[in-house]
């Protein structure tokens, strides 16, 4: 009776185990689906994952040039139009008509890391130059009449471009003026990344609108964003550093 009753207790207990590991075996089962279906079907979502990544790195350098450039203005006495964007190694800083605390890059100055973009974020996959100008203005930025200061990265992604301004909600990327990039490195002073190396290459006021033509403006009241050169078509993000 006893021999009979140990019989069936361990005949039950082999049955438990071989349950328990159906159900391990099924669980695994269905996880492998899970994984399988999900890197076969999730390959935009990882592109769209990595735009947003990129789009977040390239914003995140400027307004660290803006906490420097605040810095500036508001520590060091320094007036938005003495700034320059001098790069290293400073051979073209004219430190007769510049002073030093003026430079953004300078150690001396604002202290901040002249960087080009990373290559993931542009269109030819090289690392971009950013340029800075101080002739155009934005609408509802500041003063309306007035310029503003201004990060520009010309030829980044069309991808990268279209997740900024969705995460902004501008919408989809706006054309503005025909042959604004050509004025946004022909107003540049000694080379592609000063303002000005004397205070009366700087206009206050004056300057060309940044806009799509339409009426209310797509990029008004907008600080950063991307917008499609009129006349090229490639994509450019911009940055205010200095709103006036």
């Amino acid at each position: 009776m006893k021999k009979e009753s140990l019989r069936l207790k361990r005949s039950r207990e082999r049955g438990n185990v071989l349950f328990l590991i159906l159900i391990a075996v099924a669980l695994f089962a269905a996880l492998s689906y899970a994984v399988t279906s999900s890197s076969r079907s999730g390959g935009g979502d990882a592109n769209d994952e990595n735009a947003l990544v990129n789009s977040a790195s390239l914003t995140q350098y400027p307004a660290a040039v803006r906490t420097a450039i605040v810095r500036q203005l508001v520590s060091k006495g320094v007036s938005a139009e003495e700034l320059a964007f001098n790069k290293p190694p400073y051979d073209d800083l004219d430190t007769a008509t510049t002073a030093v605390p003026a430079a953004v890059f300078h150690p001396q100055g604002g202290g901040s890391v002249y960087s080009p973009s990373s290559a993931d974020v542009m269109a030819d996959g090289e690392p971009g130059d950013w340029y800075f100008n101080a002739n155009f203005r934005l609408e509802q930025i500041g003063l309306d009449a007035n310029n503003d200061i201004i990060a520009f990265l010309p030829e980044i992604k069309k991808s990268i471009c279209e997740k900024i301004n969705s995460e902004l909600g501008i919408g989809a990327p706006l054309t503005v003026n025909a042959n604004l990039m050509t004025d946004i490195k022909a107003d540049m002073v000694d080379d592609d990344s000063d303002i000005a190396t004397a205070p009366d290459n700087y206009a206050a006021t004056g300057g060309t609108l940044i806009t799509d033509g339409a009426t209310p403006n797509g990029l008004a009241g907008f600080p950063y964003g991307c917008f499609i050169n009129g006349t090229g078509g490639e994509y450019v993000y911009f940055h205010v550093l200095v709103e006036q």
